[in-house]
């Protein structure tokens, strides 16, 4: 297994700095000014403009920009945003609390709620609960995050008046009140994003367990005068958990990248809005960052999701 580590860590090296290469090189080339908030206002002389593209580096080739940039990122420093003149770093860290609150508790909710129902549909096949389940699993994963946002704005918050329609990101939680608070106003995007995520996750893990439930390991153990509990607990969910595994280490990594429409309808502060928004003012700094950062966590999860095989099925060796 140590070996094992080693050699995907050791390929993860070339291929993060080709992805990082190439989205250095998109993001440059594409068309955008990162100084067009300075090129249109006629009271910024061009000799101010020129300075200022300079001291930002932009008047030096992309290549260039992209060394020292590799540069700097493997010291520790991701750079200024060219629109805040703030470190990304701390723009960053002002994001991540809302994207964490609202992203990441949507997706354990998705996990509690899809992986017990996905298992039950699968062992109750055709079953009334199997055919609401399925039924639910397919109209969640069909929606879109936009429809479903904006259903739950115009009932629970212009209809029915329970919940705030828009994220408040100063509300400070010092209290119970303004913890209520806090529950109230995330309630809607993460119902959205579990929703969807839930859906996902309860077909894979139904249509996985189909799979193992007629072969023949689970007739002998059943054979064997094992319980029914037994028999699905310790051999059918454990070996039906391995490609679901891989789906929900490809899905962590979007915790940290936030979600880009769901925190947009809502106005949560997040990572997702703050990518959405550099990218419109070309801030490359920002977007290498995030998109860089989410690159790391997807070949990082990979990993997870290889380990986690062997954990799950110990015919799998990796020496």
């Amino acid at each position: 297994m140590g070996r094992y580590l080693i050699r995907r860590l050791l390929v993860a090296i070339p291929t993060l700095l080709l992805i990082s290469f190439v989205l250095f090189a998109v993001l440059s080339l594409a068309p955008g000014d990162p100084l067009s908030q300075f090129a249109a206002n006629p009271a910024v002389p061009p000799e101010v403009r020129e300075n200022i593209k300079r001291s930002l580096g932009l008047d030096q080739p992309w290549p260039l920009r992209y060394v020292h940039w590799l540069t700097s990122v493997v010291h520790g420093d991701w750079g200024f945003s060219f629109g805040s003149r703030i470190p990304v770093w701390e723009l960053l860290k002002l994001r991540i609390p809302a994207t964490l609150t609202v992203v990441g508790v949507a997706y354990l909710v998705s996990l509690v709620i899809a992986l017990p129902i996905g298992i039950y549909s699968a062992v109750r096949q055709y079953s009334p609960m199997d055919h609401v389940a399925t039924t639910l699993a397919f109209i969640g994963f069909s929606l879109p995050t936009f429809f479903t946002g904006t259903l739950l704005i115009i009932v629970f918050s212009g209809k029915l008046g329970w919940f705030p329609s828009i994220y408040d990101s100063t509300l400070q939680v010092t209290n119970g009140e303004t913890f209520m608070q806090q529950v109230k106003q995330s309630i809607m995007p993460i119902a959205v994003l579990a929703l969807f995520q839930a859906a996902t996750l309860v077909r894979y893990t139904r249509a996985s367990m189909l799979e193992n439930l007629p072969l023949d390991y689970v007739r002998t153990a059943r054979a064997k005068g094992l319980a029914q509990v037994s028999v699905i607990a310790r051999h059918v969910v454990r070996n039906s958990l391995i490609p679901v595994v891989t789906l929900i280490a490809l899905s962590a990594p979007a915790v940290f990248s936030g979600a880009l429409i769901t925190e947009q309808i809502f106005g949560v502060p997040g990572i997702g809005s703050l990518l959405i928004t550099s990218i419109q003012n070309s801030d490359t700094p920002v977007v290498m960052a995030i998109t860089f950062t989410f690159s790391i966590l997807v070949v990082l999860f990979n990993v997870v999701a290889d380990v986690m095989y062997g954990v799950l099925d110990p015919r799998i060796r990796y020496d």
